[in-house]
């Protein structure tokens, strides 16, 4: 991974996420291909933050019909952020 941002996609922003925001956790779509260590770096380049500790799970992917063809969706990665007292993020 060259760029911090080709690890950290989007944030996502859902019910469930916000309540998570709470607890100082921040839901993000990730690269499937970075680990741990790489998006706790890349959190705290973009955001300026410190993070302390990363939870990740690949989402698992589903099969799609389009007429008589078959096929799946994307992979993703979903990473769950904690960050330290007094770090915040503000996503719009």
């Amino acid at each position: 991974m060259n760029n911090y941002r080709d690890i950290i996609k989007e944030p996502i922003i859902t019910e469930k996420s916000a309540a998570l925001k709470e607890q100082n956790v921040y839901v993000f779509s990730v690269d499937p291909k970075a680990n741990k260590t790489q998006i706790k770096q890349a959190v705290e380049k973009i955001f300026n933050v410190k993070v302390e500790s990363v939870n990740t799970l690949n989402a698992t992917t589903k099969s799609k019909r389009v007429g008589r063809y078959v096929g799946r969706t994307n992979r993703r990665k979903k990473a769950m952020v904690k960050l330290a007292k007094g770090s915040s993020i503000e996503l719009n």
